[in-house]
């Protein structure tokens, strides 16, 4: 298989991509189970920094190739892709060394950790005609696809916000607070599902452990024409709750990822505002209650779903979903919302 740099010749749709996963810690065994089981891919190497986690790849991947080094990785010329699974921190310096050998790339969230290094690295996929995606994993799962799908299809009207509780016990973690953690989710969730794009945010914050970036966290994005989005994230939570609700003029949706089943609930639920006939300064607000339905959802792993998506991506010359583009105006929100919560939720412009 040739390692060209046009995503749309380089691979012929007989052979298999050969990707090399970097990072081989929380999220690198989900990258590898998945590739290793998706039609048209083949896990060729894996690179981590311990030797511990190299034995469980030897193990269980017997035919890939194994190293401490990631740039002997990316020399292989087996490899066409590379899925980077490394503290965020890292994110630029690998993705860009990557990119300079012609492996397209899958990246876990956020892109980086910030805009300028993000901005470089969507710069450099483009001049190389390589593919660079963004692991926001949640819009490849079924349910945020139907979501999109009700709000596509103009079922909810016109939208009026979206709040969302995503809160567990852990895990703190050391280079990113709790927004570019959790909240990317929801921001990668607002970017592909809404046509709309914020203008303006507005984030305060806490941390309870001495020496760790902030733990608790509370974001508002403001849109044009009265639209408003509110992220509640926490580490330090004594139950996991991923809910979330989207409110619309004509139908609303209860979205609960932690349900078993259904999943999306979709609700003939509202408000009804008119005029008084005897007083234009006198509002009637009268209130809708229908049916609640949940729509069937298939039961397919996100992560497989976004696999193949980009394997077909590189092979095909498509454009992903999640492409760096959007990743990029994910970190733009992550920064202004850092800002204004060293400034004690000070609004800042976008």
């Amino acid at each position: 298989m040739s390692s060209s740099n046009d995503p749309g010749s380089s691979h012929a749709e007989s052979s298999k991509l050969g990707v090399g996963i970097i990072g081989y810690g929380y999220w690198g065994p989900n990258l590898a189970r998945n590739f290793s089981e998706t039609p048209g891919a083949e896990l060729v190497a894996v690179s981590d920094l311990r030797e511990e986690r190299l034995a469980l790849v030897r193990a269980r991947y017997p035919a890939a190739r194994v190293t401490t080094n990631y740039a002997e990785l990316l020399e292989n010329p087996a490899v066409h892709a590379v899925a980077v699974a490394t503290p965020v921190s890292s994110h630029y310096k690998v993705v860009e060394a990557a990119l300079r050998t012609g492996k397209h790339v899958l990246v876990e969230k956020p892109l980086t950790d910030s805009a300028d290094l993000g901005r470089r690295l969507v710069d450099e996929a483009a001049r190389r005609k390589l593919v660079l995606m963004v692991d926001h994993t949640f819009i490849y799962t079924s349910a945020v696809r139907k979501i999109k799908e009700l709000v596509d299809n103009g079922r909810l009207g016109k939208i009026y916000y979206y709040d969302s509780v995503r809160i567990n016990l852990g895990l703190f973690q050391h280079d990113v607070n709790v927004l570019w953690d959790l909240a990317v989710h929801d921001l990668s969730i607002l970017d592909h599902v809404l046509a709309a794009r914020p203008n303006a945010v507005s984030a305060t914050g806490i941390s309870h452990v001495e020496g760790r970036p902030e733990n608790t966290a509370y974001l508002t994005l403001y849109f044009p024409d009265r639209l408003i989005a509110h992220l509640h994230v926490n580490w330090l939570a004594p139950v996991k709750v991923r809910r979330t609700l989207i409110g619309g003029s004509q139908e609303m949706i209860v979205y609960d990822d932690i349900e078993p089943s259904e999943k999306v609930k979709v609700y003939d639920r509202g408000i009804t505002v008119a005029s008084s006939p005897d007083s234009v300064y006198r509002l009637l607000v009268s209130y809708r209650s229908g049916d609640m339905w949940a729509p069937l959802l298939d039961n397919s792993e996100a992560l497989r779903t976004e696999a193949a998506h980009f394997v077909r991506c590189v092979q095909h010359g498509e454009k992903p979903l999640s492409d760096g583009e959007s990743g990029l105006r994910v970190v733009r929100i992550l920064e202004a919302a850092t800002r204004s919560m060293k400034e004690r939720g000070q609004p800042v412009a976008l």
